[in-house]
């Protein structure tokens, strides 16, 4: 079994008696989450702690989005709440790569692999995603990306 999920677990059960709502709430829907991609496909299985982190980057994205969405609609409190969670959920992954680090690594990979324009960022989008692995967004890496080749 996952240690990710074990952790996760554990600390619901420790949310749970210290009567922290937010962090309980978050967790139960993290594990939902968790247990729902488990029965997906054709039959049960246990998750890797790396399929469990590809649910939480899911789970944050879905939090992140959902909180612009209530700003833009001028529900500041539901906002709040989403980046709360968000927040939660962050903690239970790696550290997110800093724009100069992100920016270096996307400089080596288009040296390396002799890119030269827009027309090669799908093979430097998945030299560099491969390398990121989980510790920028998608859409960022793809915005340095272009940045850099445009």
């Amino acid at each position: 079994m996952a240690e990710l999920k074990d952790r996760l677990r554990a600390d619901l059960t420790t949310a749970m008696k210290g009567r922290d709502e937010l962090r309980t709430a978050t967790l139960r829907m993290v594990l939902a989450a968790v247990s729902a991609e488990e029965v997906s496909g054709k039959e049960a299985r246990q998750l890797s702690d790396d399929e469990v982190q590809a649910v939480l980057r899911r789970e944050a994205k879905k939090r992140r989005e959902a909180a612009e969405a209530y700003a833009g609609a001028g529900r500041a409190e539901q906002a709040d709440r989403e980046r709360a969670e968000e927040g939660v959920v962050a903690g239970y992954l790696p550290a997110q790569l800093e724009d100069a680090d992100l920016t270096a690594l996307v400089a080596d990979v288009i040296t390396r692999t002799g890119a030269a324009g827009m027309k090669d960022m799908g093979k430097v989008m998945g030299a560099v995603q491969g390398q990121v692995a989980g510790r920028a967004e998608g859409g960022r890496v793809a915005a340095e990306v272009r940045r850099q080749l445009g």
